[in-house]
Order: structure tokens, then C-alpha cells, then sequence
């Protein structure tokens, strides 16, 4: 006797999909060429052939619980070969968008990542708290674009970095890493109910942690199933771009982490508060010390890093306009990411010439777009699409956790 499943649709959810980039659900007639082209799709139970059926009857706790959305790695192919022009790529996309949203705390700030309408508010917040350092900085010293003894153009005089730009970001670096906790926990739990992967030879399941280190190893750092994702030249252009961008932002976070680690550690305790004058205090104090000369390999590891920004940008960009719109298409959520990162590199890049030919009337008001661009990227990326940095790799752990993909043999 066969068991009866009572399947209860969510019309609502399902209009709520369309909107955020899967309105083309309702073309697909279940022919699975999707999954069978797919090539990173497990054998067992693939992508994304059933995810269309669960989409088109309602499914949502079905859905929003599938690891399988955070294995796609979007690279078109489902979408290029659809007889029906249903976009199995972009459903994937869409439902990753709605967990963007949902996932991490307050949901009030995945709302207001979900459309355009929203960007005044999410810009007014870093605005406000700037404009207001800059017009008490202004009253104290008398000028709006102030120079130094030398008549330089000095950045700190007007956002001290140790009164302004470290306590907000700091709180901004804080409030992110709270908001992926939570969203990483909802993400765990949400997973609790996949069937586990029985795998012939393989004597015990392994840990979380051991199935995390692999993950970064090779998807995170190699990039490994962006390669698997199509060979095309357009393929290859993304895997390059995206290579590029995350170790560009690798190369920004060490000269971050160079400049505080110098500036704290080395000049305020180690100097400061130790009263130490040994040679490699004195360096370490150096090395946080801003604004930097263009020869110190802080700066150049800085201006590398901005280099393969734009040109990894260049290339993100490039494709996407590049799209076929009728075989796939771009989301709020694309655009707004990279529209952001666009943000961050070139007033970053144009801070730092503007302030170089000392044209203090242009560089300070690029230098204060730039700390807003900073804190959007930053203190919203929880509920970005860049949140996928994080969601994705735990999602990818925990596949190899179960079995769902294969851990990398030894050797």
C-alpha cells in the first residue's frame, strides 16, 4: 500500500519567488535536462530538476531547507540548454536571494537589501554618522578641507582614525559577524533533516571542522568547482574574475590587518603604553602609520590589490551585461553587489590620487563616499549576495559532512 503525501502549495511564496529573479518557473515541463547538463549536480537525487517541481507546487520549507541551492554555482549552463527557456539558474539564484534575506538578523535589514527603493535609507545610516564627524572635525579646526603643517591633504584630520574610522568600523566588523552567526545557525538547523549519504568504504562520517578546512582549501581558495563549471571563454572570464576579486579582497585584509595590528599594538601598547623603543616596535609602528609612502610594501600590496579589484570587476561586469537575457538574467541582488564593489574601488583608488595631487576640494568628499561605500559593503554583507563568502562554504562543509559531495581523496 503506497503512503499519501499531502502536498499544501504556498501561492504566496511562489510570487514571492518570481519577484526576487524566478519568474520564468512556471515554463518548465520537467524534461531534466537541467540536471542531466549540470556539471557539479550529484548522481543521487540531482539539481535542479526537483527544485523546479518543489517551486511550482508551493514547497517553500522544502525549498528554503535544500542544501542543493548553495552546490550551484551559477555558471548558466542549465538555463543555456532549457528547451523552455525556464531558467533553472536563476530559480537556484532566486532562492538563494530569498535566504539572503531571511537568514541572518534583523530580517529588517534583508528586507531593505531585497530593493531599490530601500538604498537611500541603507546609504543615509553611514552618511548621517560621517556628516556629523565631519562638521564637529570642521567647527574644531575651522576649515572643511583642511591641510597639514605642510599643506598636504591629510584624511585623518578631518576623520581621526582613532576617535572615528576604528570605533565605527569596528562596531560595523561586530555587528556583521553577530549577524553571520545567527544566519549561519538558522543555516545548520535548516539542515538537520537532510538524509545522510551512504557512501561504500567510508568508515565514519567526518567532523564539521575537518570537512570546513577542505572546503576552504579547495573551493574557497582554488576555486575548484568554479573551474568545474564550464569551459566556455565566458566560463573562464568568471572563474578569473571572481579569483581575482577574492584575493583582491585577501590582499585589502591583510593591509587592514597590517595598519591596526601597527597602529594599536605596535605604536599605541608596545610604544605607548610599554614605553618600548626596540627596532622591531619601531617597525611594526611604522607599518601602521598612514598616510603610507608609495614605496612601502604595505602600499604596494594595497595598490595590487585595488589593480586586480578593477580588473576582476572589469571582467564580472563584462559578462553579466553580456548575458543572454532571454536564457538568464540578473537579479537586484547582482547588480547592487557589484555596484558596491565598484563603489569601494574607485573611491578608494580616487581618494588616494586625489589626495596625492592634493586637490583637497575633490578628495574629501571622495574619501567620505568611499567610507560610505565601505560600510555598506561591510555592515550589510550578511544580507548581500557576497553573504554567500560565508552561507556557501558552511553549505559545502557540510555536503562533504554527509556525503552529499565527496571529500578530496588524500595525497
Amino acid at each position: 500500500m503506497s503512503n499519501t503525501v499531502r502536498v499544501q502549495p504556498d501561492l504566496n511564496f511562489v510570487k514571492e519567488l518570481q519577484a526576487v529573479g524566478g519568474e520564468s518557473l512556471k515554463k518548465c515541463y520537467q524534461c531534466a535536462t537541467c540536471s542531466v547538463v549540470c556539471p557539479l549536480s550529484p548522481d543521487d537525487s540531482p539539481y535542479p530538476r526537483k527544485e523546479m517541481v518543489w517551486a511550482q507546487w508551493g514547497l517553500k520549507d522544502r525549498l528554503l531547507n535544500d542544501i542543493d541551492i548553495w552546490l550551484c554555482h551559477n555558471c548558466g549552463t542549465c538555463s543555456d540548454l532549457c528547451p523552455r527557456g525556464a531558467k533553472p539558474g536563476d530559480l537556484l539564484a532566486a532562492l538563494r536571494n530569498m535566504a539572503y534575506r531571511n537568514l541572518a538578523k534583523p530580517s529588517a535589514i534583508g528586507k531593505w537589501m531585497s530593493s531599490s527603493k530601500f538604498i537611500p535609507l541603507l546609504m543615509a545610516i553611514p552618511a548621517a554618522i560621517y556628516l556629523i564627524i565631519w562638521f564637529i572635525r570642521a567647527a574644531v579646526l575651522k576649515d572643511a578641507f583642511p591641510l597639514n603643517a605642510d599643506g598636504n591633504v591629510v584624511y585623518g584630520l578631518l576623520f581621526p582614525g582613532d576617535y572615528t574610522i576604528d570605533p565605527v568600523f569596528s562596531l560595523a566588523f561586530l555587528f556583521m559577524v553577530c549577524a553571520f552567526v545567527s544566519g549561519t545557525r538558522a543555516l545548520l538547523k535548516s539542515f538537520e533533516g537532510m538524509p545522510k549519504t551512504y557512501i561504500l568504504g567510508r568508515k565514519e562520517q567526518p567532523g564539521l571542522i575537518r570537512c570546513l578546512v577542505e572546503t576552504i582549501k579547495y573551493e574557497v581558495a582554488r576555486h575548484t568547482q568554479f573551474q568545474d563549471c564550464g569551459q566556455e571563454p565566458q566560463d573562464v572570464k568568471r572563474f578569473q574574475g571572481h579569483l581575482l576579486v577574492f584575493y583582491a579582497f585577501v590582499a585589502l585584509l591583510v593591509v587592514t590587518g597590517v595598519v591596526a595590528s601597527g597602529h594599536w599594538f605596535g605604536g599605541w601598547f608596545l610604544g605607548g603604553v610599554l614605553g618600548l623603543e626596540d627596532p622591531f616596535t619601531k617597525l611594526l609602528s611604522w607599518a601602521g602609520h598612514t598616510p603610507m609612502p608609495l614605496w612601502s610594501p604595505v602600499k604596494l600590496l594595497a595598490n595590487a590589490g585595488a589593480a586586480a579589484l578593477i580588473i576582476g570587476l572589469v571582467f564580472l561586469t563584462k559578462r553579466r551585461l553580456n548575458l543572454d537575457k532571454a536564457k538568464q538574467g540578473s537579479s537586484w541582488y547582482d547588480w547592487y553587489l557589484l555596484t558596491v564593489i565598484w563603489a569601494v574601488a574607485l573611491t578608494g583608488v580616487g581618494s588616494e590620487f586625489l589626495r596625492l595631487v592634493n586637490a583637497k576640494y575633490l578628495a574629501y568628499p571622495t574619501y567620505f563616499l568611499h567610507l560610505i561605500a565601505v560600510f555598506m559593503l561591510l555592515a550589510y554583507l550578511p544580507w548581500s549576495k557576497l553573504g554567500h563568502l560565508v552561507y556557501r562554504t558552511v553549505a559545502l562543509a557540510y555536503a562533504r559532512k554527509i556525503g552529499r559531495i565527496p571529500m578530496q581523496p588524500k595525497g
